[in-house]
């Protein structure tokens, strides 16, 4: 064991090899983490010789350095009290606390890490696996690093396209499953699915006839798909690659009640946000919707915002966005993107209870999508528009098994345009032209 003053200064060279944290209330955090890491591993001197050599050498050739995920809550608890009210304090500093390992990791090597969806353990760490301890050893992790999109080639305006005889089939509406009941290791359940609901289920007004809904088991990072997609290879005359481009803001969000729009729209550059129902100002991290007047608001909306509580953590990590429900009370999805990947129908609804998440689109899926559609024509292109979409409801669910049969007869509801996709489109289809099928009175 170490003596109080190897103690100290093992605590002062860990502190001086953290990254720099410009918020004071962070830095002040940050002397406390190590002071507790260092009083939690002091015991067992492998362990401790462990931690220095790690981070003083930014070396993975170390053993585990575990430590209790309830410990760290109960530190979370005592020192940063704000926390556990939904209030973060500097940039993206809040989620990165909620999870020790990439606290550390953030500290001793990426500062800008966002959440532990964005890495992943190397193989010799074993702690990982663990549902009582994490291994704070910033180097037995990697990032996960976003893929490169390859660019989708597109025939110049008035160039012919192939016969839809020579592509390959594309299942863009699978049919609703039916009942099913999973093994504990499963990550989905289905329950009393109804009949597939009739098309429009994204149209322009909002207005919705979405009738399907799941549920989630706790803490599952639903998503990782297995579904083939298929990448059309016809070849096109004069084709041009159009590449994806990362926009300054990843998506827009609008905020509802019932069939009204309310305040104006966020637009979200972080990684990592929040949408809740406090009444802080919004900022780059936070979208706060209890600020938010509405002169016609009724008294059944007033009762449900006040349930919105810490509402939904959104991530965008390598090219997907997750939905983590932070409330006490479900949220409910509808991501066709996310139901493409199942086999679902498009207008499925998902609940997500509190304490789960869900890949909600990814970007690879998307532009498998995109290159097989242009082969299509301009109307299926534009079709996948919809894919770009995302609607989230607080409290309320919709459907077919609820009173409530739209989305805009929900109390409160969130609706997603995700920019980087829906931007892509707009190039592919300028690079289309106009539609072969004019507009018409009739049409």
């Amino acid at each position: 064991m170490l003596n109080f003053s190897a103690a100290q200064n093992l605590i002062a060279k860990l502190s001086s090899m953290s990254k720099e944290i410009s918020n004071e209330a962070d830095r002040k955090f940050a002397e406390k983490s190590i002071k507790f890491l260092v009083q939690k591993v002091k015991s067992k001197s492998s362990t401790m010789n462990d931690l220095r050599t790690a981070v003083l050498q930014e070396t993975p050739n170390t053993g585990c350095i575990p430590i209790s995920k309830s410990e760290w809550k109960n530190f979370l608890r005592d020192k940063d009290p704000l926390l556990n009210r939904g209030f973060g304090s500097g940039k993206d500093i809040a989620s990165k606390k909620l999870h020790a390992h990439v606290w550390f990791c953030s500290l001793w090597r990426w500062p800008d890490v966002a959440s532990n969806i964005e890495l992943s353990a190397i193989s010799p760490c074993s702690v990982m696996s663990s549902d009582d301890h994490t291994c704070v050893q910033p180097y037995h992790y990697f990032r996960v690093e976003t893929p490169v999109l390859p660019p989708v080639m597109v025939p110049k305006a008035g160039e012919p396209l192939p016969s839809r005889d020579m592509l390959p089939p594309l299942h863009l509406e699978g049919g609703v499953p039916g009942n099913a009941t999973f093994d504990d290791k499963a990550e989905i359940q289905v329950f009393s699915l109804p009949e597939t609901p009739p098309p429009g289920y994204l149209s322009d007004d909002s207005e919705a006839a979405d009738h399907d809904r799941l549920m989630l088991t706790p803490n599952s990072h639903t998503g990782s798909s297995d579904t083939e997609m298929i990448l059309s290879t016809t070849p096109l005359n004069d084709a041009q690659p159009v590449a994806y481009c990362e926009p300054p803001f990843w998506c827009s969000i609008s905020y509802y009640e019932m069939n009204q729009r309310v305040g104006e729209t966020f637009h979200a550059s972080q990684p990592s946000l929040t949408v809740d129902g406090f009444t802080d100002p919004s900022n780059s991290e936070r979208f706060c919707l209890g600020l938010l007047s509405n002169i016609h608001r009724v008294h059944q909306i007033e009762i449900t915002r006040r349930h919105v509580g810490k509402g939904v953590r959104l991530y965008y990590i390598g090219g997907e966005v997750y939905a983590e429900c932070l409330s006490e009370s479900s949220i409910f999805v509808q991501s066709p993107n996310c139901n493409k990947r199942y086999g679902w129908h498009p207008a499925t609804v998902v609940k997500i209870p509190p304490g789960c998440n869900l890949k909600i689109f990814n970007n690879q899926e998307f532009a498998a999508l995109l290159s097989h559609s242009v082969n299509q024509g301009f109307e299926a292109v534009y079709q996948l528009t919809r894919m770009c979409t995302i609607r989230m409801s607080f409290v309320k669910g919709w459907g077919a098994e609820y009173r409530r049969q739209t989305v805009t007869a929900t109390p409160c509801w969130i609706e997603l345009h995700l920019n980087g996709p829906l931007q892509w489109l707009d190039k592919v289809l300028t690079q289309m032209g106009s539609p072969r099928t004019t507009c018409s009175s009739m049409s």
